[in-house]
């Protein structure tokens, strides 16, 4: 009873979206998948249906011939034909590198390549304090 126990937690658990598994997603059509998502998302997918079939046939294109996927279109809602590609998503400064899962269904490119960085202020510059008000530029 134990080993079996032991033997279920070890196993990995599927992942599944709205009970569907990745092999029976990538099989549907964007228009099918997009019955599954959330209000706003399925908008999103039904409007951007022909931008989302060329980017899809660019990446396979690209994979093909072994080279980098990278794109400035964060907008686009992953769909499961996308699972399993890299693609560098720019952030407005350089290409961030994303490894697409069953787990980013649903959500943009651009929510996992952050715009902003965490502030790092450092010492004060001249004249900012009082005590170096006086002080010389140079």
């Amino acid at each position: 009873m134990a080993e079996e126990t032991n033997n279920l937690q070890m196993k990995k658990k599927e992942f599944k979206y709205r009970g569907k598994s990745v092999d029976e997603l990538k099989e549907m059509e964007n228009r099918e998948f997009a019955k599954l998502l959330k209000s706003n998302e399925k908008r999103t997918v039904l409007r951007q249906d022909d931008e989302l079939q060329n980017f899809i046939i660019r990446c396979n294109k690209k994979v093909q011939k072994n080279k980098l996927i990278k794109t400035h279109l964060r907008h686009l809602v992953i769909v499961p034909r996308m699972i399993g590609l890299k693609i560098q998503v720019y952030n407005g400064q350089k290409y961030h590198p994303i490894e697409i899962i069953g787990e980013m269904l649903g959500h943009r490119l651009g929510e996992f390549s952050v715009t902003r960085t965490k502030v790092k202020h450092g010492a004060a510059g001249v004249g900012a304090t009082r005590g170096s008000a006086s002080m010389s530029v140079k």
